[in-house]
C-alpha cells in the first residue's frame, strides 16, 4: 500500500516536472509571465465589455456586434501581424501591441468614470483590441517556438494556454467581484485591468531583442502571399488551419452570449456572469498539466480530433441547460475540450512549419478568432430570432461536423503521401509519428 502510494506521488511529481520543462528557459519565463498579466487584463475586459454592452442596449445583437467589430479589425491586422512577426524583432512587435492594449483599458476606465461612455466607444475599444491582438498573437507564438526550441514546442504552447486558462478562472470572477464594489464599478475595474497591462509591458521589456527570422526585402504583400503558398504546399497544415478556423469560429462563440444567458435566462446579477465565464477554465486546468507533460508525444492528432468533437458536443449540450449550475457543469466540460483542441492544433501546426514562416502561419491560425468575432453578430441575430438554446445548438453541431470532416480529409491526405514535419516535432521521428497518430 505504502509502495503504491509512493509510486503515485513520484509519478505526479514527474508529471509536474515534465509539464514545466519550458519554464526552465529564462527568456520563456519572462514571456510566460507577460502573458499571464496580459491575459488577466484582457479576460477581465472580456466580461466588462459584455456587461457594459448589455447594460447599454439589453440586446443579444449588440453583444454580437461588439465581437463583430473585434473580429473584423483582427481579420485586417492578423495577416499583417504574421508578416511583422517574421520580418521585425518580435519583442518590438509585442511591446507596441501591449501598449495599445494598455491605452484601451485606461481610456475605457476614464470615459466610464466620467459618465460619458457611449456604445460607439465600446465598439472603438473592441476594434482597437482586435488590431492589437492581430499583431500580438502571431509574434508571441512564433517567439515562443524561437525561445524554447523544436523539442519543447508542444510543452511551451500548452503552458502558454495554461496562463490563458488560469486567468479565465480568476479574471472574470475578480472582475465580477470588483463590479459589486460601489466605489469601483465598471470604470474602476477597467483601471485595474490597465494596471495588469502595465505589468505585462514590464515583463516584455525584459526580453532580449533578437533579429527577425526573415531578412527578405520583398514587399509585405508578397511576403503574405508567399506564406499562403507555404501553407497550400502542405495539405496537412492547410487542413489544420481550415478546421481550426471553423471550430473556433462557431464553437467558441458561446462566450459572447454568457451575459445574456446569466442575466436574462437565469435572472442572476453581474457577479454570476464572472462565475460562469470562469467555469471553462476549471476544466482547462484539469487537463492542462497532464497535456503539457505529453503535448510533444505521438498521437497528438488523434487527441486533437477527439477534443474538437467533444468541444462541439458540449456547446450543443449547453442548449439544454435549464439552471445556472447545470450550465456551470457544462461549461467546465467545454473548457477541457477547448484546451485540448487549441493546444494540440497549434502544436501540430508549428511542427509542420519552418522557422522563417512561423509568424505568417500563426497569423493564419489566428484568423479563427477573427472569424469568431465576425460570426458573433449573425449568431446574436439568430439568438434573438430563435432563442439562445437554438443558437447554442447550431454552434455545437457545426463544430462537431468540422472536427469529423477534418478527420476524414486528413485520412485521405495520409493515404496520398508521407508525413513531413519539422525536426524534433513531438520528440519522435517522422515514420513513428505517422503510424501512431
Amino acid at each position: 500500500m505504502g509502495r503504491t502510494y509512493g509510486l503515485r506521488v513520484s509519478s505526479l511529481r514527474q508529471t509536474v516536472i515534465d509539464a514545466g520543462s519550458s519554464l526552465r528557459v529564462r527568456d520563456f519565463r519572462q514571456l510566460w509571465f507577460a502573458g499571464l498579466f496580459s491575459f488577466m487584463s484582457v479576460q477581465m475586459q472580456l466580461l466588462l465589455r459584455g456587461v457594459l454592452a448589455w447594460d447599454l442596449t439589453e440586446a443579444e445583437g449588440a453583444l454580437g456586434l461588439v465581437y463583430l467589430v473585434f473580429g473584423l479589425s483582427m481579420l485586417v491586422a492578423t495577416l499583417s501581424g504574421g508578416v511583422a512577426a517574421d520580418r521585425l524583432p518580435k519583442r518590438a512587435v509585442l511591446l507596441v501591441s501591449q501598449t495599445v492594449l494598455l491605452v484601451v483599458a485606461l481610456g475605457m476606465g476614464i470615459v466610464v468614470l466620467a459618465d460619458v461612455v457611449s456604445f460607439w466607444m465600446l465598439l472603438v475599444a473592441s476594434g482597437s483590441q482586435g488590431l492589437a491582438f492581430g499583431f500580438y498573437g502571431p509574434a508571441r507564438v512564433a517567439y515562443t517556438a524561437e525561445l524554447v526550441g523544436a523539442d519543447r514546442i508542444g510543452n511551451a504552447i500548452t503552458l502558454s494556454l495554461l496562463t490563458l486558462n488560469t486567468t479565465r478562472i480568476f479574471a472574470p470572477t475578480s472582475a465580477g467581484l470588483l463590479l459589486s464594489i460601489p466605489a469601483l464599478g465598471i470604470g474602476g475595474t477597467y483601471l485595474v485591468t490597465a494596471a495588469f497591462a502595465v505589468g505585462a509591458w514590464l515583463f516584455l521589456l525584459r526580453l532580449p531583442s533578437r533579429p527577425p527570422a526573415s531578412t527578405s526585402d520583398r514587399r509585405p504583400i508578397a511576403e503574405l502571399v508567399e506564406g499562403v503558398r507555404h501553407v497550400a504546399a502542405e495539405p496537412r497544415l492547410a487542413a489544420i488551419i481550415v478546421a481550426s478556423t471553423v471550430i473556433i469560429m462557431f464553437g467558441f462563440n458561446y462566450v459572447a452570449f454568457i451575459p445574456a444567458l446569466v442575466e436574462d435566462t437565469f435572472g442572476r446579477d453581474e457577479a454570476w456572469v464572472g462565475y460562469l465565464m470562469s467555469a471553462s477554465s476549471l476544466g482547462a486546468l484539469v487537463v492542462g498539466l497532464p497535456l503539457a507533460a505529453r503535448a510533444d508525444a505521438p498521437g497528438a492528432r488523434r487527441w486533437m480530433i477527439g477534443s474538437g468533437v467533444a468541444f462541439g458536443a458540449t456547446v450543443a449540450l449547453l442548449a439544454f441547460a435549464d439552471s445556472f449550475w447545470w450550465a456551470f457543469a457544462v461549461v467546465v466540460l467545454i473548457g477541457s475540450a477547448t484546451t485540448g483542441f487549441q493546444s494540440l492544433s497549434n502544436t501540430l501546426a508549428l511542427g509542420l512549419t519552418d522557422d522563417a514562416h512561423r509568424g505568417r502561419v500563426q497569423s493564419l491560425m489566428m484568423l479563427s478568432f477573427a472569424g469568431f468575432g465576425i460570426a458573433a453578430y449573425p449568431l446574436g441575430l439568430l439568438a434573438e430570432a430563435v432563442g439562445l438554446s437554438g443558437s447554442f445548438l447550431v454552434m455545437g453541431v457545426v463544430t462537431m461536423a468540422a472536427a469529423v470532416l477534418y478527420a476524414v480529409v486528413i485520412r485521405r491526405i495520409d493515404r496520398a503521401g508521407p508525413v513531413e514535419m519539422a525536426p524534433g516535432a513531438f520528440g519522435v521521428d517522422v515514420e513513428r509519428t505517422r503510424v501512431r497518430s
